[in-house]
């Protein structure tokens, strides 16, 4: 079981890694039941359509993007937030450089497992 992050995480304390062309994840708090995350994108970037046996709730804190979730799109602004059940396919495509507040439950260990947590 991963021990989790501590009950107080900055995040200028947390490395931003790119995880693909555009987009840069920095991992914020997390325990075994619950992680958070804040996602960067650049306008135009792409993340793929996949699904996880995880539960996500993603909230825009800013941009806009273009959400598919289960065969169903559409355009989500600032304020604007979606639930993605487990096992569902989804991605987003950034129309306006924005940020996306990703929570999953249980944690991502596959997130952890190759991250540099501490810039």
């Amino acid at each position: 079981m991963t021990a989790g992050s501590g009950p107080f995480v900055f995040a200028s304390d947390r490395s931003n890694e790119e995880v693909d062309p555009g987009i840069f994840r920095q991992m914020l708090s997390y325990g075994a039941e619950l992680m958070i995350c804040r996602v960067t994108f650049a306008a135009g970037a792409k993340g793929s359509v996949h699904s996880h046996p995880h539960s996500q709730a993603t909230y825009v804190e800013s941009g806009r993007f273009k959400a598919l979730v289960g065969g169903a799109e559409r355009e989500l602004a600032a304020g604007d937030s979606i639930y993605i059940e487990p096992n569902v396919d989804h991605g987003t495509t950034c129309i306006e450089a924005g940020v996306l507040i990703d929570t999953f439950s249980p944690l991502r260990e596959d997130f952890l497992a190759d991250a540099e947590l501490v810039s």
